[in-house]
């Protein structure tokens, strides 16, 4: 490595960081007919850039810092680092960005508002590429806000729609909900280790207790943004907002920062808080694929599939496969991105997103159809798709892990995960054959009028459905043995469990089978509600929550305006009487005296003057008067 290469990297970095953000400014004061085009440039740029910086990498990690704030003698450093792990999460978001906004280009040609959608998206890169890049908690806490505020305004960008509205502040307030057990955990981790860097942070073994409750702070941060159980209801609802802005959220962006945090901070989570982490995963796995199921909503089934393959992550996480959870959140960017970008086209051709008002779609979408296929197949797991082999490395890790774990009941975590694959198979079934087998259900337009979209639109699907084939990432078709990815990222992938990859294709198989076999049922039943309503989640926080919230304001409000008000209003008035009353004493009673007093001397001295007349005749009346009155009072 030449001496040149540090300074070349600070200033790719430096380029890489700004880009975006000059874009976001650029592109709102744009007119429309080159916003589009421009936005794709920048994160054409980004892209070329990203790969010069993954290229450039040295074998070890390189920090970049400078102090930023110094409070009561303590500095605070803006640092960004490059490891072998931001040189791939770097391309990868620029990749799926920039197949997002040339699928934009078409998918929102009429839209009247492109400037403010495509400065949002130049926005919400720049914040993810800042998640990714930071080298300490605090830089990472920063852009993991602007993250949070960008996907607010992506999720509500159709703000004449109330349903959007809500959505965007359901996403940015359970977000924060999160975010405030992450904050508490970076002020604990610098109060243990007098540090916020990543590349000092460590576990002190003789002080186990303090590093479990900093894990688990930090974690939740994680469990706010990915969607993880009991924080997961709001990302099925950010589906208001545009197509490819779901894509973009469920891909390799916002919902991938939760997976990325995991990864950065996993030498600070305890024994004890990785088992809270892969608990919380297997029922986030779990509960969102269950949720998936009877869902009617082509992009809600999708949502909580999100949630589940999330879960997953999280759970490999929890078992120590880091390696496993990044090779699932590489693969998963592709086939998820592919399917949320068919689905509007889908969407675009049929104009609803009402599964029981498509069918029969693979005739008139031929070529939608077969990458709907492909990518559904990777998110099932599948063999020769690079689904199975970034869950088989999860599985192979979770079952290894419970097999050293002192408990037995370590190994409900595994099983849960495997039984997870087979579920996500059996609701893509029944989706792959709602939307393109049978007889077609629109009375609202024809089938002849549901037509392929243009190539701006169909290029980025064809190429997200190509990499969602196996041999991108490994030679062999069932296993991620000897993958470049594990060589990449520098950790050791888990033993393979030879009977694991026979059961989990056979029950992808069934799954399937009984998925695409299923009939709807009833929707009064409770079991088929609980799909459909999360599994009453938010019903549980509106009357735990909520309610108790609101009323409790309500109390207040009346005890505000009852008592304290009335008080500061008595005391008011109070205050204005006597102020009246010291008015009219100060006047009549303090002024009436000393006007009083003038007033005499003044009379007193009219009448000494009216005496001093200087004629004589006065002066012997009143002497005569005077004398007469004397005698008059003696006698």
């Amino acid at each position: 490595m030449s001496d040149d290469d540090p300074q070349f990297l600070l200033t790719l970095t430096a380029l890489l960081l700004g880009l975006p953000f000059a874009g976001f400014a650029a592109l709102s004061a744009m007119k429309r007919q080159f916003v589009g085009i421009t936005a794709t440039l920048l994160t054409s740029l980004g892209l070329v850039m990203s790969l010069l910086v993954a290229i450039s990498l040295p074998e070890d990690s390189i920090t970049f810092r400078t102090d930023w704030a110094t409070l009561s003698g303590v500095a605070f450093g803006l640092s960004f680092r490059l490891d072998a792990l931001t040189g791939l999460m770097l391309v990868l978001v620029h990749f799926v960005a920039l197949l997002v906004q040339v699928y934009s280009l078409s998918y929102l040609h009429d839209e009247p508002k492109q400037s403010r959608y495509f400065a949002y998206l130049q926005l919400f890169v720049g914040a993810m590429l800042g998640i990714v890049l930071s080298g300490n908690l605090l830089v990472m806490y920063m852009f993991w806000e602007l993250v949070g505020l960008a996907s607010y305004l992506l999720i509500g960008f159709y703000s004449d729609r109330p349903a959007a509205s809500a959505a965007a502040k359901k996403a940015f307030l359970m977000n924060r909900v999160g975010d405030i057990g992450f904050l508490l955990g970076i002020f604990l981790a610098y109060y243990y280790f007098d540090t916020l860097e990543f590349d000092t942070l460590t576990v002190d073994g003789e002080s186990i207790i303090p590093p479990t409750v900093l894990g688990l702070c930090l974690f939740m941060g994680c469990v706010g943004k990915s969607a993880q159980f009991p924080l997961l209801t709001w990302l099925p609802d950010a589906m208001e907002g545009p197509t490819p802005v779901s894509a973009l959220l469920h891909a390799a962006t916002m919902v991938a920062a939760g997976i990325f945090l995991l990864a950065r901070i996993h030498p600070l989570l305890s024994p004890d808080a990785l088992v809270v982490v892969a608990v919380i995963g297997a029922i986030t796995s779990l509960w969102g694929g269950y949720s998936a199921i009877f869902q009617n909503d082509i992009k809600k089934v999708l949502a909580f599939s999100t949630v589940s393959q999330l879960g997953l992550m999280v759970a490999a996480m929890g078992t120590g496969n880091v390696g496993g959870a990044m090779f699932h959140l590489l693969t998963h960017a592709f086939f998820k991105a592919g399917l949320f970008l068919s689905a509007g086209a889908i969407i675009h051709a049929v104009d609803t997103q009402d599964m029981r008002r498509m069918g029969g779609l693979r005739t008139a979408l031929p070529s939608t159809f077969i990458c709907y296929t492909v990518c559904a197949a990777a998110l099932s797991g599948l063999p020769f798709l690079s689904g199975f082999l970034s869950k088989e490395a999860i599985l192979n890790g979770a079952f290894a892990w419970a097999h050293v774990q002192e408990s037995s009941l370590s190994y409900l975590i595994p099983f849960i995960l495997l039984g997870s694959s087979g579920l996500t198979a059996f609701y893509m079934a029944r989706q792959w054959r709602l939307i393109f087998f049978g007889d077609y259900r629109n009375e609202d337009m024809p089938l002849s009028d549901a037509h392929e979209p243009d190539w701006l639109m169909r290029g980025p699907i064809v190429m997200l459905t190509a990499l969602s084939v196996w041999f991108w990432f490994s030679i062999n078709p069932f296993s991620a043995h000897g993958s470049w990815f594990f060589d990449v990222v520098s950790v050791e992938e888990e033993t393979t469990i030879w009977w694991l990859a026979p059961v989990s294709i056979g029950l992808v198989l069934a799954g399937g089978w009984f998925g695409f076999r299923m009939r709807e049922p009833d929707r009064g039943q409770l079991y088929v509600q609980l799909s459909v309503n999360y599994g009453f989640l938010d019903s549980l926080y509106q009357y735990f929550i909520i309610n108790p919230a609101l009323k409790l304001t309500t109390i207040l409000y009346r005890a505000d305006q009852r008592v304290l008000d009335r008080f500061v209003n008595g005391a008011g008035i109070s205050t204005v009487v006597l102020a009246q009353l010291s008015y009219v004493f100060d006047r009549f009673g303090v002024d009436g005296f000393v006007n009083g007093a003038a007033w005499l001397a003044r009379q007193a001295g009219q009448l000494t003057r009216s005496i001093q007349s200087g004629r004589v005749q006065s002066y012997i009346t009143t002497a005569v008067v005077s004398l007469l009155l004397m005698l008059w009072w003696l006698l």
